[in-house]
């Protein structure tokens, strides 16, 4: 699942057709300067003050690694990931999973 604000380079062109190429991506679009609607804003509250917080980063790699760091400790805790989800206060419903080759 991807959240999309209605930034411009999310609504390219190129953008689309790889969506719409790829049928296991779901996208929810959400509206112009909505961030308490995005739990990726949440996300990167979270990383801010620890891992990106007083770094200078010696290049792309760095930064890479530094970020990959914070992410999966995120999600190695379900807790947070449902506390970015829940200040959202939207309404998620799962749809069930399909697996290759069977749709």
């Amino acid at each position: 699942m991807l959240f999309w604000d209605s930034l411009n380079t999310h609504r390219a062109a190129g953008m689309r057709q790889y969506a719409a190429a790829h049928d296991w991506l779901t996208i929810i679009q959400l509206p112009s300067c909505a961030t308490d609607l995005n739990p990726v804003e949440d996300v990167w509250s979270l990383l801010r003050p620890g891992p990106l917080a007083n770094t200078a980063f010696t290049d792309d790699e760095h930064l890479e690694r530094t970020l990959r760091r914070g992410l999966r400790h995120i999600q190695l805790r379900p807790d947070l990931i449902d506390g970015c989800l829940a200040d959202t206060r939207l309404t998620l419903t799962r749809q069930p999973r399909t697996t290759r080759g069977s749709q």
